[in-house]
């Protein structure tokens, strides 16, 4: 479910439109919010408060009683609710199958796909350092 957290919500909506839908009810409207950013000196040291970044949650129920939650960086409430539905979705026997093989799959090999694409443009820059011994005498 990760994989929803990196595309815009029209491409989520653009994957969900090969499903019928069930019906679902909001449990949580979709709401913007804040949460505190934690960090620790060095990784391990103290911990901190960085600051604060805006979340967008949401929570659905699927007719058949799945709940589903969803949550993301940024302001998107639509985001929220799409993922939401998503994960109330996948805990169905019924939609399961459906919704990794036509969302979650194809979303999953894009990223995929842009990570190799990045990592081959990186790797052509690469420059091998190596060290000659000078012989000293």
């Amino acid at each position: 479910m990760a994989v929803l957290a990196h595309f815009e919500a029209t491409a989520i909506a653009g994957h969900l439109e090969a499903i019928a839908l069930p019906a679902h009810e909001n449990l949580r409207e979709p709401e913007n919010g804040l949460v505190m950013v934690r960090g620790r000196v060095g990784g391990d040291g103290a911990p901190f408060n960085l600051g604060e970044a805006t979340v967008s949650r949401a929570a659905v129920r699927l007719s058949t009683g799945e709940i589903g939650f969803g949550y993301t960086l940024g302001r998107d409430r639509h985001k929220a609710k799409l993922i939401a539905l998503c994960d109330a979705m996948v805990q169905s026997d019924e939609f399961a199958a459906a919704v990794e093989a036509k969302v979650v799959a194809p979303l999953r090999a894009a990223v995929i796909e842009k990570r190799n694409r990045k990592s081959a443009e990186a790797a052509a820059t690469r420059v091998d350092f190596y060290t000659l011994v000078r012989g000293e005498g």
